[in-house]
């Protein structure tokens, strides 16, 4: 009789998340990513007339890329943690950090504190956006792993997006400090949901007992390690161009004699754009292959870099190759992506993603960093000769990463066929 009124009262398990649920939880994380990521471009107004805080030019341009620096810790150590306690904890774990790091950041007294605020922020947003990547792709339908990378990875701009759409009501109430404070509590919803949740990963993922440095080692056996290297490199001329875009767009635009409402309008031309084609991008690339869809989408970049250098100077003219700029930006960066997973072990996504996102953020430190140099030195058609020449390498190694990709894969099947036996 007691041990039947126990079995009663014993709670049952909550049931896992589906597959669509644990990436719709996935998108969520990296919309919150992408606020905390970019937010900090919005309030930089406001936090240089802000004389109690007592910060200049030059030292608002350093916490606004040491956050980068946080993110590259991130991601390697949130990789590594992944393989001992699951990416359902570390993407739990990296939302509570990126969140506390938004408080601290308005709690912030001084450039300093806010500096290591920005990093702490870094740190969250690196270990969950390859956790979180890894688990939408994880979850993916067979067949459909460059549309769920692409639908994860879209949170980032929408993330900015409302950044900057919030902030136009927000701070001239509230001052700087309350965006960082809704950060915070927006990230508190999405922590509370992502521990409220129960999500499993598929057996073929976590059943191996490689090490995570025999996962790392693995992926440079024979063919891996040329594939590796096109992949980090495809990521960090990616990045460098797509990124330093972003930062320099809309005063290189200016600059070239639009006003600033047009200069802006141009920059959400490069984001709207990059949201919208990336979904067809992804259907393209699950249809006809991600390698052979990458190069396209490099192709797009520079293409609209070209058309900005040598094309019609008209407002309409412009945009449209801002509008390619965006979605070969974006997309490539998906489907580096997608084209990694695609050719690896499915135990082994975790690790070659960490890689490839890794790369991105080293990409992402050094774009906009070279691409104020070349602005300072010889203006917008400086800015964009130097994007235009990081972009036409990108395409080249877009073009060398699909054909090796392409020969990795022809290895593994080789390896894994089975041995006919002797007559």
């Amino acid at each position: 009789m007691t041990s039947t009124f126990a079995r009663t009262k014993r709670r049952e398990p909550r049931p896992y998340l589906s597959n669509n649920a644990v990436i719709a939880l996935c998108l969520a994380v990296t919309l919150m990513e992408g606020y905390n990521l970019i937010v900090f471009g919005s309030v930089v107004p406001l936090l240089l007339e802000d004389r109690s805080l007592g910060i200049d030019e030059q030292t608002t341009g350093l916490v606004g890329g040491i956050v980068y620096a946080g993110a590259l810790a991130g991601v390697i150590g949130g990789t590594m943690l992944a393989d001992r306690i699951g990416r359902p904890r570390v993407m739990a774990l990296a939302a509570a950090i990126f969140g506390f790091g938004s408080a601290l950041a308005a709690l912030a007294p001084t450039p300093e504190f806010l500096g290591g605020a920005r990093l702490v922020t870094g740190v969250g947003v690196g270990a969950a956006l390859t956790t979180a990547m890894t688990l939408a792709r994880n979850h993916a339908p067979q067949g459909r792993g460059s549309l769920v990378i692409t639908v994860a990875m879209a949170g980032v701009p929408l993330g900015g997006t409302v950044a900057a759409f919030v902030g136009i009501f927000l701070m001239p109430l509230w001052g700087w400090r309350a965006m960082f404070w809704l950060g915070t509590a927006m990230t508190l919803v999405i922590l509370a949901l992502l521990l409220s949740s129960r999500i499993s990963e598929p057996t073929e993922v976590h059943d191996t007992r490689l090490t995570p440095l025999q996962k790392f080692a693995g992926l440079f056996r024979g063919r891996g390690a040329a594939f590796v290297a096109l992949v980090a490199l495809a990521a960090i001329t990616n990045m460098a161009t797509w990124l330093g875009l972003n930062v320099w767009l809309a005063e290189a635009m200016k600059t070239r004699g639009f006003d600033l409402t047009q200069a802006l309008l141009f920059a959400f031309s490069l984001t709207g754009a990059a949201v919208l084609g990336s979904w067809f991008t992804a259907t393209a690339a699950d249809k006809v292959g991600s390698a052979k869809v990458t190069i396209a989408c490099a192709a797009l970049t520079l293409a609209g870099l070209a058309g900005l250098l040598w094309g019609p100077s008209s407002l309409g003219a412009a945009l449209v190759c801002v509008a390619l700029m965006g979605i070969g930006g974006h997309s490539a960066q998906n489907l580096i992506n997608a084209t990694a997973t695609v050719a690896v072990e499915p135990h082994s996504r975790g690790t070659i993603l960490g890689i490839t996102n890794t790369m991105a953020f080293i990409g992402s430190f050094i774009g906009p960093f070279v691409g104020g140099l070349a602005f300072a030195a010889n203006g917008p058609d400086g800015l964009f000769t130097l994007y235009a020449l990081a972009a036409l390498l990108c395409l080249a190694i877009c073009t060398g990463l699909a054909r090796a990709r392409k020969r990795l894969i022809a290895d593994v099947e080789t390896e894994s066929a089975p041995v006919p036996a002797r007559q």
